[in-house]
């Protein structure tokens, strides 16, 4: 009963936190649906990955293209049937889930380096794919849009055709601004809570006896190879999902969405945050997308008008310093930021936090001890 309470307690207070993310983040500046849009999309991303390679210890280079899959799944379900998301995701998870069972099919007959390598090899195969053959699904290097002619069926059958192209919808309510990101904010805490009940379970326990010595359990007789994959079909699907919302807040999906680079992305993402951890990767997540945006909003013009105080020489060298981890080349910033992570919080973020409450507890524990010289009371 005491962990039931305690992850009913997570639970809580993680959805209290993201459903209020418009209040806290004010202060930080990143308080617009933009970007907390972004926050979640990619924490479910993050989440899902984790179920993968947190708990079987199996590292992908190519969630991406499930990531692209959902996206286009989702477009072409806004443009054949209807502008509501439900519809959307659904399409989005069914044909994510089965692209990462056919793939994962394969992979997964490696472990190792040579799983890593395979899933960056099918990675790239479907960027290619999808920039030049597969042109007539995913329009190439101009993206999948909606446009007026879409014959969205359903829509056309029972509603009123409205002028120019429609927004998605849920159920009549259009999503822009803040009620896209409290869409995207109930599909994270749904899908938090989903992997909070898979680390619990005994499927969950499975999975991280697969990581911490699969060898030895095959050498019992246990065939891991059913959970394996099962992991990556959800890790999959979750990428999935992502990738439907990016297309609800945005109603395009390109092949840039499947590179190699976005697969990059979401294992720093999980390491940042903390493999193996519940939250972690979405801390990871929302770290990488603010850092992102605020480096990258940095010009020479801007910085050169924040420095400005300083004498003209001294202000020319500092921007000359600065200028090359801002801008186009902020990832020089996230590099820094991940090198000096790994060598001195190897478990992320979450290990950062884990020292910081333990230093506390510590040093409640020594305050409360009795002066020395005075015997201690007894207990």
């Amino acid at each position: 009963m005491n962990a039931l309470r305690n992850d009913l307690v997570y639970l809580v207070v993680f959805a209290a936190a993201v459903l209020t993310m418009p209040i806290w983040l004010a202060p930080f500046g990143a308080a617009y649906p933009d970007l907390m849009q972004k926050f979640a999309i990619y924490g479910i991303f993050a989440i899902g990955f984790n179920i993968l390679f947190g708990m079987t210890g199996y590292l992908s280079f190519g969630h991406a293209a499930f990531l692209g899959v959902g996206s286009y799944a989702a477009v072409w379900s806004f443009k054949l049937l209807t502008m509501n998301v439900i519809p959307a995701l659904a399409l989005a998870i069914l044909i994510s889930g089965l692209f990462a069972a056919a793939i994962g099919y394969i992979s997964l007959r490696r472990s190792g380096i040579y799983f890593s390598i395979l899933t960056l090899a099918f990675a790239q195969m479907s960027y290619n794919l999808a920039y030049s053959v597969f042109t007539p699904i995913t329009n190439g290097e101009t993206g999948l849009q909606l446009a007026l002619n879409d014959p969205r069926v359903i829509d056309r059958a029972f509603f009123t055709d409205v002028p120019g192209i429609p927004r998605p919808n849920l159920f009549g309510l259009e999503l822009g601004g803040l009620e896209a990101f409290y869409l995207c904010a109930v599909v994270l805490i749904l899908c938090f809570f989903v992997a909070m009940r898979i680390d619990r379970s005994p499927f969950g326990m499975m999975l991280k006896a697969i990581k911490s010595n699969q060898t030895r359990m095959a050498y019992t007789g246990f065939n891991t190879r059913p959970y394996t994959l099962a992991a990556f079909v959800i890790s999959g699907i979750y990428a999935g999902i992502a990738g439907g919302l990016l297309a609800v807040t945005d109603p395009l999906a390109g092949a840039e969405r499947m590179q190699w680079t976005a697969s990059g992305e979401v294992v720093l993402m999980t390491i940042l945050g903390g493999v193996g951890t519940l939250v972690g990767p979405v801390i990871g997540a929302a770290v990488i997308k603010y850092f992102e945006n605020i480096f990258s909003a940095f010009h020479k013009a801007r910085l050169e008008d924040i420095f400005s105080f300083l004498p003209d020489g001294l202000e020319d060298f500092v921007v000359s310093v600065v200028s090359p981890f801002v801008g186009e080349g902020w990832h020089l910033t996230l590099g820094l930021i991940f090198m000096l992570i790994v060598i001195f919080l190897p478990g992320g973020l979450m290990e950062g936090a884990r020292r910081i409450r333990a230093r506390i507890g510590k040093g409640r524990g020594t305050g409360s001890k009795a002066p020395s010289g005075n015997p201690a009371p007894a207990e």
